[in-house]
């Protein structure tokens, strides 16, 4: 059975009302994975009426098929490697070093662009809901959880409308709770299960978060 949702706009909503319980409160912060889980996590901030910002990791693509993920970076070092994908595809460390450098780069051009002067909201102690709009491999999820956990938050969530049976299998046992609307099996791809996927942009990704980058947002 396909399970079809119309847009990342229709996967936040439906991911809100999962996540209604944690409403109202300012030791609660959603972070979002840019760029297509900021329209998601743009929808339940809204309807949660909690913070929203961003946490900037990147995917590494196989050489083969981008959009299939090796592993992840983040920044301070972090790196996570997908050893089942590596293997399958008999992927060389070299390999691996030379896609980490380019998304690096990538990494730092949307910390100025998204960020520009706005700092960072404190994540000590605080509740993170980390958002996503699917995880295949959950490669990228697992960076940006190890990319939270050291600064020490008091719990993390993960919420995602889509998530393969072996991403829910690798972060399930990595975050506190693990909130998602589909686990279809084969997955094949995130986009299969949208009818509209269009790739956001930085200007859209810019526009959602400057409303909540206060009080340097204009209005």
């Amino acid at each position: 059975m396909k399970f079809l949702l119309k847009n990342r706009i229709e996967a936040g909503q439906l991911l809100a009302t999962k996540l209604i319980k944690y409403a109202n409160d300012s030791d609660r912060l959603i972070l979002a994975l840019p760029r297509g889980g900021v329209p998601v996590a743009y929808c339940i901030a809204q309807k949660l009426n909690l913070p929203l910002d961003v946490c900037l990791v990147r995917k590494l693509g196989t050489p083969q098929r981008p959009e299939l993920a090796m592993g992840a970076i983040g920044p301070s070092g972090v790196m996570v490697i997908n050893e089942s994908v590596v293997n399958s595809l008999n992927i060389s460390d070299e390999t691996i070093q030379k896609v980490a450098q380019r998304e690096q780069q990538e990494l730092e051009r949307r910390e100025l662009l998204y960020r520009g002067d706005h700092p960072y909201r404190g994540i000590q102690d605080q509740t993170i809901i980390l958002v996503d709009d699917g995880a295949a491999t959950g490669a990228t999820l697992q960076a940006a959880i190890a990319t939270i956990r050291k600064q020490n938050p008091k719990t993390i969530i993960v919420a995602v409308p889509i998530i393969s049976p072996e991403a829910l299998l690798a972060l399930d046992p990595v975050v506190e709770e693990l909130v998602y609307l589909f686990s279809p099996y084969p997955l094949e791809s995130i986009s299969y299960w949208y009818n509209n996927f269009a790739q956001t942009t930085d200007e859209e990704v810019c526009h959602l978060l400057n409303s909540f980058f206060l009080p340097f947002a204009l209005r």
